[in-house]
């Protein structure tokens, strides 16, 4: 919540802050930061109350209701990240049907300077209220474009993106070159990248594992692609 109050890509309406929570005198005290950004709508209710309302089952003393996210199309990405003079960074995320893989992604997403993560318009997991509040700032800094994994990919190839596709029997993703427009493939959970969608990728990548380990969880694996291009644009 307090990440809405501070990126404002959203407005919001209003705010119930637990009754006990105090600021401390540090400015960045996040309950003297929710009270001095939020003005008159922090409105002061019993922990109980909190505790009721909360989706999640998780609250940390405060909850929030603010209007959705803006809604931005794969060009309107594009366009800003080329004006900025920048080789953007796209996550498709074909199928993920766990809240907290998806949030996890987010927050790796918003540490390696992703410019938006695609997911498809029907199948898996949306913007919900736990995606949210594991992603720690992650959906509320990176936009979430829901589009067809197929459309998304024709579009991104067609602006001069390399896509790479992750799947256990690719090659290591430090053995290609990732530091310029590219898009990270990852598919769900039990089935990993579907036929189609592979062939639609420039290159499959790995993750080389020891111990017996077939594979990492999905928004591990997002990490280390991403990561790896933040290390390799560091070097160029």
């Amino acid at each position: 919540m307090l990440e809405a109050l501070l990126r404002k890509r959203r407005r919001v309406l209003r705010i119930w802050l637990d009754a006990a929570a105090k600021p401390g005198p540090d400015p960045s005290d996040k309950v003297a930061q929710i009270l001095a950004l939020g003005g008159d709508r922090v409105k002061r209710i019993d922990r109980q109350m909190l505790d009721r309302m909360s989706q999640t089952g998780v609250h940390n003393g405060v909850i929030a209701e603010a209007e959705p996210f803006p809604d931005l199309s794969i060009s309107e990405v594009l366009e800003t990240a080329f004006r900025g003079g920048r080789d953007p960074c796209f996550v498709l995320v074909d199928e993920v049907n766990y809240e907290h893989n998806l949030g996890a992604i987010l927050r790796s997403a918003l540490g390696a300077s992703v410019d938006a993560v695609i997911i498809p318009v029907q199948r898996g997991k949306g913007l919900t209220a736990v995606v949210q509040r594991v992603s720690m700032g992650g959906a509320e800094a990176v936009p979430v474009i829901r589009e067809g994994i197929s459309s998304a990919l024709a579009q991104l190839k067609r602006a001069g993106f390399l896509i790479v596709g992750a799947d256990m029997d690719g090659v290591a993703p430090w053995s290609l070159p990732l530091s310029g427009c590219v898009a990270f493939v990852l598919g769900g959970e039990d089935k990993g990248l579907t036929d189609p969608v592979r062939k639609r990728c420039d290159h499959i990548v790995g993750v080389p594992l020891a111990g017996g380990l077939e594979s990492l969880n999905v928004s591990v694996t997002a990490g280390v692609l991403l990561f790896e291009r933040v290390r390799q644009r560091a070097q160029s």
